[in-house]
Formats: structure tokens, sequence, C-alpha cells
């Protein structure tokens, strides 16, 4: 018999970028013991159902308590997946998610480039899982109010996290200590 595991592993979902060397998710993994991420795609990098599988696998390979921890259009990855699977989460930090129903500015995908690859409509169901999402008010991928609207559909708590742009090393971060707070902060 299996000794249970009671820590929980926090499993790292990025965002369309995926790993970006001085990302706040990047230092955290490092910085962690019990930290992994979702592996970068080969193929198939703007393919929603890709992603999901992705995550999906990821989840599968770990056994005990699993805390996700996503940014940007790895919170819709997540969103998508908790629609879609039973595994049972011990929580989600959910940071910075885009408002992917908007035109995004230059150099991100286009609404219908979106569209074709799955990614709406965006999920608006209650996660099955306690969940935090934490919201900058200056973000250029999400108007903080729509983010808002998000948080209250999916049941999670909203954090206010000021003006931290995109929470990515464009907008400075690199190490945010922040985080793990609010990883301390899920159940």
């Amino acid at each position: 018999m299996k000794t249970p595991v009671s820590t929980p592993t926090i499993l790292i979902v990025p965002g369309l970028r995926d790993h970006v060397e001085d990302h706040w998710q990047t230092h955290l993994e490092r910085a962690l013991p019990n930290a992994r991420s979702v592996p970068p795609l080969e193929h198939d990098k703007l393919c929603r159902a890709s992603r999901v599988a992705a995550l999906d696998a990821a989840v599968a390979r770990i056994e005990g308590p699993i805390i996700l921890v996503a940014h940007s259009a790895g919170v819709m990855i997540v969103a998508h997946w908790a629609i879609q699977h039973d595994r049972e989460i011990a929580g989600a930090l959910l940071a910075t998610p885009p408002d992917l129903e908007v035109p995004m500015p230059d150099g991100y995908p286009r609404l219908d480039d979106l569209r074709e690859q799955g990614w709406f409509p965006i999920p608006r169901q209650v996660l099955p899982f306690p969940s935090i999402v934490a919201a900058s008010t200056n973000d250029p991928l999400g108007r903080i109010e729509r983010v808002a609207e998000l948080a209250d559909a999916w049941g999670s708590r909203f954090v206010d996290l000021g003006a931290v742009g995109h929470l990515n090393p464009a907008s400075g971060y690199g190490v945010w200590p922040r985080a793990t707070e609010l990883i301390a902060e899920l159940p």
C-alpha cells in the first residue's frame, strides 16, 4: 500500500508563450521542490484541444493532491480542462487571464485564429475546486472588470493586484513572491 501524499504538487500551466526563462512561473518551479510544469507543445501550439490534452496528461502523471498555477491563456486552458475532466484538484491560482473575446494587441493571436483553434466559447461554469483569480488594473490583455466577471462565473475569489501589467517579464516580473502567498491561501 502506498503512503498517502499530503503535500500538494504545484502544477504550472503556462500561457501560449510556454516556458519563458525569466517568467515568475519559471522561477516558482525552480524554487519549489514540489513543483513541475506542463511540458511545452512541439506542434499545434495554438490548438486549445492540444493544450487541454497536455494539461490532462501532466495531471495524470501526478499522484496525490494538485494545485494548479496558471498564467494568461493557461487560465483558459484550466477552465476548459475543468469542464471536461473530473480529477480532484486541491485548488488553483489563476493569474491575469486574458479577455480572449476582444481583439488582442499586435503580436498576439487574432480572434479568428482563436475561434478556429477552439478557444470559444470561454467556459463560464463554476470551477469544481477552490480558486483565486489574480488580476491587474492595467493588463493590456484583459480589463479588470471583464476578469472580475470571469472570476465571478468561475466561483473564484478575486484579488486585485494593482498595476502589474500582464504580470510577465515585459511588465517587470521575474520573480513574483506574492504567488507563493496566494498558493498558501488555497485550501
